[in-house]
């Protein structure tokens, strides 16, 4: 017999602001997946014909790959009922036609 379980989550007041990021990059390594969440620091600019993006990690979050798994149910649901609530799909944040860098 399986027991359900209740987890009992208390966020600390320094981090219930939580923190800004325009987008997230992930990778990972043989024991944990690692997230890093990230804020452009200013506008982009055209570099020798590249954008150059200037950007600060605001946040690295490290999770075991059995938690990947809940963690994806738990974005899924989480877009569904904010899809349902204002429709379409938002703009990419910071994104900008290329030809206004």
């Amino acid at each position: 017999m399986t027991t359900e379980q209740r987890i009992q989550i208390k966020l600390p007041p320094k981090l219930e602001s939580g923190v800004y990021a325009d987008f997230v990059r992930a990778w990972h390594t043989n024991d944990a997946f690692v997230l890093d969440f990230a804020a452009l620091l200013e506008p982009p600019r055209r570099e020798s014909g590249h954008v150059v993006l200037t950007a600060v990690v605001g946040a690295r979050v490290r999770i075991p790959p059995a938690q990947v798994f809940e963690l994806m149910k738990a974005l899924e649901q989480q877009l569904s009922s904010w899809e349902k609530q204002h429709g379409k799909r938002p703009a990419e944040p910071g994104g900008f036609p290329p030809d206004e860098v």
